[in-house]
Formats: structure tokens, sequence, C-alpha cells
């Protein structure tokens, strides 16, 4: 028999009265709840939170996550614990309604809270859920889908599987890059198998890298240790990327990290290249963006990760490119750019300048539509471009109404430079910059181009330039 699990969509509207202010300030909660349980009265159901906090002048967190407690019968209580961010704080909303048989109606729809920071009590209030208009859009939002142990897994979660189908000659990368938003830095993951052209045992191998806002990075590497396929990722003795989690020990480096997609998957590539390996080589994101908390030490140092913005992302072809540059960039509010610009190590398509792979997400779309309008334009014409140099590089195109243009500066202090070995002996060069800076700007055509919108990163983008 197929479980089934429980979701529904909640706004509630009341006041708040931070320590800090001798008044209240207006507050709206709208929450999407999702449990993998069917939520029944007479039992405890424990439910997940994400959605959005607001409060008026001080807080607008599209990203807030939490707990809920569902338990009107057995505990009397429906409770909730929401995280979520107030001009660069966090804060704990922990509170419940208290249901009493005697007052149902008012008991089910009043929920009175406290707010916390690091523990300590910084404010109060009230909320209210209001029959008159969220009483039908809340019954109308309730869903009854299979539960997390009957369903699918999740998209993120399926292109995490290994690739490698055996032959010689191949390589296949998961990889997590992600910038700590209280301290600056950035991290890299780096997680790899190699299968030689000679037809030698395949191995596993890696590093990892932490790129402080001020000072040189730090890198440890890891293996090179027989590879054993993993069917749900990346799995050596000390060393894992798998679903929702990445844990390691390298060196002076031990890392134990949660991850969260917040997307959904994005081919950088033609979607076909990763199901079809025709190309050289494919590139996608299992999901675009995601969120990581947990720890990374190295040496004396740690990182404290709390919902760290940043991305996983998977390779799979026969070996590096000749020369090539790569580009992920949160661009904030739920928007993203991943470019992959590079110039093939084959015959012939090494002499082509570099074809760009660009795949911006904004309000929910991506543009180009298709992967391969970058790369190959309209029968040749209307390529995008790439000047690929050091410390700074560009990509310029058009596709359609829209143009793009986006200058990238990795700084010779925040780069760091690591060797690769193709399945044949070759070797390559990365530099690798996780505190890079951007410019991301797009125009729109209306008779003459006019400013559509602009990025503008600081020490947040993570950029990558290798060649031979």
């Amino acid at each position: 028999m197929t479980s089934r699990g429980t979701g529904f969509q909640e706004a509630m509207l009341g006041r708040v009265h931070l320590s800090d202010e001798d008044r209240e300030r207006p507050m709206r909660l709208d929450l999407v709840v999702r449990s993998d349980d069917l939520m029944l009265p007479h039992r405890t159901t424990q439910a997940r939170l994400t959605g959005r906090v607001r409060i008026a002048g001080r807080a607008d967190d599209a990203e807030a996550a939490g707990e809920l407690e569902i338990s009107p019968l057995a505990r009397r209580r429906i409770r909730y614990r929401i995280t979520f961010a107030m001009e660069g704080r966090r804060l704990v909303l922990d509170g419940w309604k208290s249901i009493s048989p005697a007052r149902p109606l008012s008991s089910m729809t009043l929920l009175p809270y406290t707010l916390y920071e690091d523990g300590e009590r910084v404010g109060e209030g009230t909320l209210r859920f209001p029959l008159a208009t969220g009483l039908l859009p809340f019954l109308a939002s309730f869903r009854f889908p299979r539960s997390a142990q009957s369903a699918p897994a999740p998209a993120a979660d399926r292109h995490l599987a290994s690739r490698w189908d055996g032959n010689p000659g191949r390589t296949e990368v998961w990889y997590t890059t992600l910038t700590d938003p209280v301290t600056g830095s950035g991290v890299w993951l780096h997680h790899e198998v190699v299968a030689p052209t000679d037809g030698s045992g395949a191995y596993a191998h890696g590093w990892v890298a932490v790129f402080p806002k001020d000072g040189p990075a730090e890198h440890a590497r890891f293996g090179p240790v027989p590879w054993t396929e993993d069917q749900q990722g990346f799995a050596t003795k000390d060393i894992s990327a798998r679903p929702g989690r990445l844990t390691g020990c390298a060196g002076p480096f031990t890392w134990s990290l949660t991850e969260t997609p917040l997307s959904a998957p994005v081919h950088t590539f033609p979607r076909w290249s990763w199901r079809r390996p025709w190309l050289p080589a494919s590139h996608m994101l299992p999901a675009a963006r995601c969120h990581y908390s947990g720890t990374v030490r190295y040496g004396a140092d740690e990182l404290r990760l709390d919902r760290a913005v940043g991305a996983s992302a998977r390779i799979y072809g026969h070996g590096n490119a000749r020369r090539w540059a790569w580009l992920h960039a949160d661009l904030g509010g739920g928007d993203a750019l991943e470019i992959v610009a590079a110039v093939s190590m084959r015959r012939g398509l090494d002499r082509l300048p570099p074809l760009v792979f660009l795949r911006l997400l904004q309000n929910g779309r991506t543009w180009p539509r298709r992967a391969e309008r970058a790369a190959v334009g309209w029968a040749g014409l209307g390529r995008f471009r790439a000047d690929i140099g050091l410390p700074e590089w560009h990509v310029t195109g058009r596709a359609g109404r829209r143009r793009i243009r986006v200058t990238v500066t990795q700084p010779p202090e925040r780069t760091l430079a690591l060797d690769y070995t193709d399945p044949d002996g070759s070797p390559a060069v990365c530099r690798n910059t996780e505190t890079a800076d951007a410019v991301v700007s797009v125009e729109r055509w209306w008779g003459t181009w006019r400013p559509e919108a602009t990025w503008r990163l600081s020490g947040t983008a993570h950029a990558e330039v290798g060649d031979r």
C-alpha cells in the first residue's frame, strides 16, 4: 500500500514588539508545510516549514525555514519554530497554538510567539489566521502526495548517481562551491573519478579548499584510491558526496555539511548530452541553488555554516578542455548565473573560439531558452563570445531581444592553482577563485537597448580558468 504525505499553505498576520524598539510593527508569515506522514488529528505529525517572514521596515526573508508540530488532540498544541534573517541577524520564532475544546475556533487561529537570537529573547507578538480571507485558500492548498519513503527520488538526488559505464578514457566529477554569509569565505569540494585510457583501474581522488576573505587559500588533496561504484554518488573510505550530505577528512581538513536543494536542476550543456555522452563532456547542476549548513575545520580554524548559499555540479566526459572558463554566481532573490566557456581537445573543434554555454535563471525562467543557443547561435551566427584570460575575463552575447555582458575578476591573491590529470595522462592546470568578483549586465531591446538588470558581486562569485 502506498503511504501518503501532507502538504498545505498557511498565511498569518499580526504584530511584533522587538526589544530594541518602543513600538509594535506589522508582521506576516506566508508558509508552505510539508510532511512525509498523513496528518490525522488524533496523532502528532512532524512537518517541515518553508516560506516568507516579513516585519515592516525590518525584515523580509523569502527563504525562512523551520519545523511544525501538529498535535491538536494528543498534546493539544500546534507548535511553530521558524528561523529567518533580519538585518544580517538570525532569529528564531518559537510559538504554539494552545488548542482548547471550549474555544476551538479562536485557539486554532491565534499564535502567540517569542523571538530569540542565540537563545536570548529579542521580541514577542501575536499572529492570527485570517478566517475571512484565508480559509478558502488554506483548504484549497491541501495536497496528499506519496510520501518520501514511497515516492521516486528527488531530481537533485537522481543526478548524483555515477554515470561511468566501465569504459576506459572517462572522467566524472562531483563538485560543490559555496560562500559563508558570515565570514565571506569560500569553500570548494572536488570529487573525481578517472578511468585511464590504457584500461587500468579507475581511481578516485579530489581536494578540499577554503578561501578566506582576507588571506590566501588553503587546501588539501585526498586519494588516489581504487574506485568502487556507489549508487548514491561519490564515496571512498573517508570522503562522501551523497544526497543531502557532504562529509570527509583530508590532511588537516574535516567537514560535515548538509545540502538542501532550493531549485530545479539546470543543464548547462544541452539536456540530451547528459543522457547521451556524444560531446567531449557535459555539465549540469542537480539544483541551481542550495543551502549548506555544518562545519569545515582546517588546522586551528573552523567555519560554522548556517544556510550558506552555493551549488553542486556534475561533469561527465573524456577529460578536460584545452582551455576553459567557468562561473557560478548566485545573484540573490532566487536568481543565478552559470557559465562554461571552453575550447575542445578534439581535432577540428580545437581550432574554434571558445564555445559558450550560459544559463541565466531570473524570475523563475531560464535564458536562453535552449542551452545550444549561446554556443552555436543560429547556423553559426550569433554565438556568444568569451575572452578568456586572467585576472579578468569576459562573456558577451545576444539572444532574442536581450543581451548580456559578464565581467569576472579573479585577483591573484585570491586564486588557487591546482593540476589535473586526464584519462590519457596529459596534464592540465586550473586557477580557481571562490571569492571572485563579477559584474553582470542585461539589456533588453525596446527600439533601443535599455538596461534591464545589473548585478555586482564582490567576493561572492565562484570562478575558474584552466589551460594546458
